[in-house]
């Protein structure tokens, strides 16, 4: 099937000429022509057969591409990871907060997150995730049926850190535990090839600081064998600075460099205390480590943000040559928000309004994030990539007046302003709906879920705190 797609405005990529950069450019008046599961044809003009023309009034763009996702847990983080006090672990919920959450959320409750997320994502225009953690084989059957392009990390460590006292982060290890949860990452990765490889693996030992060197290099070379995605959490709080230095007298991204990880090319979620953080202080060059390696930063704005931590400056890794691409990490699995809260927090960072533009974000959250997953066929609407797009709505209040589509779906744009989904050509969202998920109920379900969870509280607190008295309410009770 030839779908000939005519539309006001395309997000077009345009590959490297002479004397020319490769990237997005904007395309007025164009069309794409798609042949089944792919695009024969961006331009101007198409004068081949086709076997249906559809002319739309949207701005038609490639699909978003997630590079750092908990979506078996996401929802859950509402009403508890913002406006929480942890000055004792440098405003990092990790160790205080997560433990609890993740033993009171039942196999039940991951499952209905895990629901309640897709639609998320795909109703805020993406159409590629990198998933991490637990129930990846349900993850894996819920992509298959939603439509959603996966790959799919099972969560393992060698140990996890807590607290016992609310004052100090410890680690207890289980290092065969770590090897048992990689055996099962490999029997995935060797599984796991479904709708013709819409859906594959993916290699996530879950921390550098909770994994021993061993696990570590072993998924590395694994994710290499495979030929999947490696990813892993790094640098992405003070206290793990703090024990990363103690223990090797590196820093978290020196120590990957060190033993060979980084050679890898594997996608880090966070990277925010480098080198010349000053919330660490600490001399060196993370920054030009990370660019040599070619390793890719997963940047998660919003979700650091709310609890006051950010990169210190978007630009300067950018300008230092290191490759970033945007996650959605829990709250809320919206793409328009990272790529909204990226830009802006980045000016505010720097101090300067061309700091972070839109243009640069929406690479992110595109090209960046597809090359990061070795894929150089998505995250761009050109010859040969993936039809996997997004068509805007142009006549709504967030997307009218329209004179740059890029900047208004970077600062303006709602979920409601997605109007069709394609991935592999095939239609997702429709409309503005998901048609294979009940949103009304896979809302109640996670609302259920979540009630469970702070019912639980108490027995998995280190301080045996109600909910309430954890996360006391924005206002008194009446």
């Amino acid at each position: 099937m030839i779908t000939r797609y005519n539309a006001p405005w395309i997000i077009a990529y345009q590959s490297a000429g002479e004397g020319k950069d490769s990237g997005h450019r904007l395309l007025e008046n164009g069309c794409v022509v798609v042949d089944d599961d792919r695009i024969r044809w961006v331009g101007k003009d198409y004068t081949g057969p086709v076997d249906e023309t559809v002319t739309t009034d949207a701005v038609l763009t490639p699909g978003f591409v997630s590079t750092h996702a908990h979506l078996q847990e996401s929802p859950v983080d509402k009403s508890l990871a913002e406006d929480s006090e942890r000055r004792q672990f440098y405003s990092s919920t990790l160790a205080d907060i997560l433990p609890p959450k993740a033993k009171g959320l039942d196999v039940e409750g991951q499952r209905a997150s895990v629901t309640y997320s897709i639609a998320e994502l795909l109703l805020s225009g993406c159409t590629t995730v990198l998933q991490m953690g637990s129930e990846a084989e349900f993850f894996a059957e819920q992509a298959e049926r939603h439509g959603i392009r996966s790959y799919v990390g099972h969560s393992y460590r060698s140990g996890r850190w807590l607290t016992r006292n609310g004052r100090k982060v410890e680690y207890e290890w289980d290092e065969q535990a770590g090897w048992d949860g990689f055996e099962h990452a490999k029997e995935l990765a060797e599984s796991l090839n479904l709708d013709n490889g819409r859906i594959r693996g993916a290699f996530y030992p879950a921390q550098a600081d909770t994994c021993t060197e061993d696990l570590l290099m072993a998924s590395a070379e694994a994710a290499t064998k495979y030929s999947l995605p490696l990813t892993t959490h790094v640098a992405q709080s003070v206290f793990e600075f703090h024990e990363i230095t103690q223990r090797y007298g590196r820093t978290p991204v020196e120590w990957l460099y060190d033993i060979g990880f980084l050679a890898h090319q594997p996608v880090l979620g966070h990277v925010i205390f480098t080198t010349g953080n000053s919330w660490v202080n600490f001399p060196g060059d993370d920054l030009g480590l990370l660019a040599e390696t070619e390793a890719t930063v997963a940047y998660n704005a919003w979700v650091f943000a709310r609890n006051g931590i950010a990169l210190e400056s978007f630009k300067k890794y950018r300008d230092r040559g290191v490759r970033i691409s945007l996650g959605t990490d829990t709250v809320a699995q919206s793409m328009i928000e990272s790529c909204r809260w990226t830009s802006i927090i980045g000016k505010l960072m720097d101090k300067h309004s061309h700091a972070v533009t839109a243009g640069q974000v929406f690479a992110a959250a595109t090209i960046e994030g597809a090359e990061a997953l070795g894929r150089n066929d998505l995250g761009r609407l050109c010859e040969g990539a993936k039809a996997d797009m997004v068509f805007w709505r142009t006549d709504t209040l967030s997307m009218q007046p329209l004179r740059d589509p890029v900047r208004n779906i970077v600062y303006y744009a709602q979920p409601t302003d997605v109007k069709t989904v394609l991935v592999d050509g095939k239609t997702v969202v429709d409309n503005g709906t998901v048609p294979t998920i009940d949103v009304k109920q896979a809302a109640a379900d996670v609302q259920q879920a979540s009630e469970r969870v702070w019912r639980s509280w108490p027995a998995h607190d280190w301080a045996e705190r109600d909910v309430e008295e954890h996360f006391p309410l924005s206002y008194p009770r009446l």
